[in-house]
């Protein structure tokens, strides 16, 4: 095997498939880097839940393909001097790294050892723009539950329902939804995604129009995201039926502009932490709210202008759930 791209290119790749690598396995083959060259250069990272494919293109002159440890590989390229760099893979599985007056020597493995990516299928996709899903994510990751107990909670549900396209998580303790209306999609979709393979998906989604694509299978979902294609296992159960927990008729409803009320929020829960735990004490008037703690170490009190009338409601948050939420 042997190929020419750019270090920034290879660097890119490696950085986000790099984050899908086991980091200790006995299955030795997944701490590395597949790379398969071909009509261009393929890098794949895989840890037996969650898959990610970074293509790029490249200059090859001999196909091929290999397995090469992960971070000595990320280590080496990163510092090599800017400008092309070329990658040559022998029979034996040395692989030879040169870059300006750089080279470097290592082994590798056969991509024999590799495991097999699940197969998906070539069902129909769903296309939403990038920053609509990062939207999806971002605003509901944050109240995905932590319980073992229950692994169908440690993910976050999507329902597609004609031109609507919507994220719930819960943790016992809260519940987040968020909705997106996209076009008519002609389909009624609903599956969990894993918490963790959402996050690697986040983070390779830019803020941009552009669109991305999901295709979901019998027990996997694929994401498609520019020159990334994201793999993740999808969770199996019975989810809390969220339609049940959000109250339909709610007597007391108010304005607040959201900047205004983080900011005294944040204020207020100075004085409360992990180790001086206390609820927040909100009550809510004639166009104002007034918050309030008392800790070991002190109290703290402050107001919110609203419009509408709380009718002197009073109830305890902790303090990090609303802060989390209005953010």
């Amino acid at each position: 095997m042997r190929f020419t791209c750019e270090k920034n290119m290879l660097v890119t790749g490696l950085n986000i498939t790099g984050r899908a690598v086991a980091q200790k396995s006995s299955l030795s083959a997944i701490e590395g880097i597949l790379c398969r060259a071909g009509s261009g250069l393929s890098l794949t990272g895989y840890n037996m839940e969650t898959a990610i494919i970074y293509e790029i293109e490249a200059e090859v002159t001999e196909a091929g393909e290999c397995v090469i440890p992960a971070k000595l590989f990320g280590d080496i390229i990163r510092r090599l001097p800017e400008g092309p760099v070329t990658v040559v893979v022998d029979e034996n599985y040395k692989v030879s790294i040169r870059a300006g007056y750089a080279s470097f020597t290592i082994s590798a493995e056969p991509a024999e050892d590799y495991p097999e990516l699940p197969e998906v299928g070539s069902g129909r996709s769903i296309r939403i723009p990038q920053t609509a899903l990062k939207e999806l994510i971002n605003g509901t990751i944050f109240a995905v539950s932590e319980n073992q107990g229950r692994p169908i909670h440690t993910g976050i549900k999507f329902e597609v329902e004609n031109n609507t396209v919507s994220a719930i998580a819960v943790d016992g303790f809260r519940l987040a939804r968020r909705t997106f209306h996209t076009e008519e999609t002609g389909m009624t979709l609903s599956f969990v995604v894993p918490a963790q393979g959402l996050k690697e998906v986040e983070k390779i989604l830019s803020d941009s129009d552009e669109d991305t694509a999901f295709t979901l299978g019998a027990r996997h979902i694929l994401y498609q995201i520019g020159n990334a294609t994201v793999i993740c296992r999808l969770l199996e159960g019975e989810f809390l039926d969220w339609r049940k927990v959000v109250p339909t008729n709610c007597p007391v409803k108010l304005v607040a502009n959201v900047y205004d009320l983080a900011s005294s929020i944040e204020r207020v829960g100075l004085i409360v932490s992990e180790k001086y735990k206390s609820p927040v004490r909100c009550v809510f008037s004639h166009q104002e709210l007034l918050m309030r703690t008392n800790t070991t170490i002190g109290a703290a009190e402050d107001r919110c202008s609203l419009a509408g009338d709380g009718k002197e409601l009073e109830i305890g948050f902790n303090v990090r759930y609303l802060a989390e939420a209005l953010r």
